[in-house]
């Protein structure tokens, strides 16, 4: 049973490290979008796709970067008592406050699949199973949701994306938990 607890969070944390450092550079993306914005809007006609597309950017660099942020420990705790707390402690601690952000993720991760069969031109009750039919074909994808802006970019990627975030921070929180449970049985992770 370690074995495999030990192989999930190997492969889990592989995957969301190589992801997380990807989305790292996404930040310089949204500097040049908005580096581009300023200059258009200086000397040109304004461009009408910058301040969406900063948005999306922002969204994906966020999102993706979230199953790391956790990973690293770099999300935000309220370290006043944490901090002088026991290893055991903090992991008793943090296996609870894991299964709770697990639930949260959860719903978000239903509303975004939700939110994606909607976009996708669905309007029926059973989005999960619109999107799976999707996947293997035998669902077709219906009117296209559109940004009501001037530039009218289709929305099913941010979505998209999005779910993909969201199933990759839930796999995190996992990892998280397991190696919470490692480290209550005295394993040093």
């Amino acid at each position: 049973m370690r074995g495999l607890m030990h192989g999930y969070i190997g492969a889990v944390d592989a995957v969301n490290l190589r992801i997380g450092r990807i989305a790292m550079y996404g930040i310089f993306v949204l500097m040049g979008i908005l580096l581009w914005s300023s200059i258009s809007k200086t000397f040109f006609l304004p461009s009408l796709w910058t301040l969406e597309m900063a948005q999306f950017v922002m969204v994906a660099y966020y999102i993706l970067g979230g199953p790391y942020s956790i990973q690293m420990g770099t999300n935000v705790r309220m370290d006043l008592l944490y901090g002088e707390w026991s290893t055991r402690k903090k992991a008793w601690f943090d296996l609870v406050t894991v299964l709770l952000l697990i639930f949260y993720l959860c719903v978000l991760l239903y509303g975004g699949i939700s939110s994606t069969a909607y976009s996708l031109g669905y309007w029926g009750s059973e989005p999960t199973s619109f999107l799976a039919g999707i996947l293997i074909g035998t669902e077709e994808v219906g009117r296209l949701e559109r940004s009501p802006t001037a530039w009218r970019p289709y929305i099913w990627p941010i979505k998209a994306l999005m779910i993909v975030g969201m199933f990759l921070m839930i796999l995190q929180c996992f990892s998280e938990f397991l190696k919470d449970v490692l480290r209550l049985k005295g394993e040093d992770i």
